[in-house]
């Protein structure tokens, strides 16, 4: 029986959300859930009701391009900043207001920039972080 027990746990471990640290410009360290697949990429932080301070969702693409987000279903503010693949912040959108599931589509935020990765975080973040474009973030991907 224990051992059905451990095989579960870590199928449970393997299956749970990808996460990495990301250092921010004043040292403040958030525990990021990673985006990568289309699925997860689409889905990203919708219908959610909190992200609290600590967390954030990073979108990981392959290159550097230009990332349209639509915040369709996003029931909560957020930051998003816009990385290149050199770990520098290229642009970023503060205070990006959330959505409802009936919100008209004419309605809803859309943000853009240029970057391999995108980071979503709690609205207030790049003010309180000392976030600006060309600030350097920390973060390894495994």
């Amino acid at each position: 029986m224990k051992k059905y027990l451990f095989i579960l746990a870590a199928f449970l471990c393997a299956c749970g959300p990808k996460t990495t640290d990301i250092i921010l410009p004043d040292g403040f360290t958030v525990k990021a859930e990673l985006a990568v697949t289309p699925e997860e990429t689409e889905k990203g932080l919708m219908f959610r009701t909190e992200l609290p301070e600590g967390a954030g969702m990073l979108f990981v693409f392959d290159s550097d391009e230009p990332r349209y987000f639509w915040m369709k279903n996003t029931l909560i503010d957020l930051d998003i900043i816009f990385i290149t693949s050199d770990l520098k912040v290229f642009s970023y959108e503060a205070n990006v207001p959330h959505s409802y599931v009936y919100t008209p589509d004419n309605q809803v935020a859309t943000v853009g920039g240029f970057g391999q990765y995108v980071l979503e975080l709690p609205a207030g973040s790049v003010k309180k972080h000392d976030i600006k474009e060309g600030s350097s973030l920390e973060f390894y991907l495994k």
